[in-house]
């Protein structure tokens, strides 16, 4: 692993930490687990939001770390993961309250 790509990972996972706070702040009840999830959540779904800009739409979301466009991609990307995981937790849950 080149130094490039070590620094490229740690600021993924630093944007995807504060991107996973921000989701968690926006869709507040509707994943499960408490803010260690959300963050772990937010580092996915920074990577997740990432590879969907950069592949999908063309974005050059590596440029750098202080660029706006990486931390919209990284938001993105937390919010549609933080809704995946909200939709999975919420059905199980809602599962096991029908079986009492």
């Amino acid at each position: 692993m080149t130094t490039d790509s070590l620094v490229g990972l740690l600021s993924w996972i630093i944007i995807g930490l504060v991107a996973g706070a921000i989701a968690r702040a926006v869709l507040p009840g509707r994943a499960g687990g408490g803010w260690l999830t959300s963050l772990v959540v937010g580092v996915v779904g920074a990577i997740v939001g990432g590879y969907i800009g950069r592949h999908y739409f063309g974005a050059s979301t590596n440029e750098s770390i202080f660029d706006i466009g990486t931390w919209l991609w990284a938001f993105l990307g937390s919010l549609l993961v933080l809704a995946i995981v909200g939709l999975v937790a919420g059905g199980r849950s809602r599962r096991s309250r029908s079986r009492a």
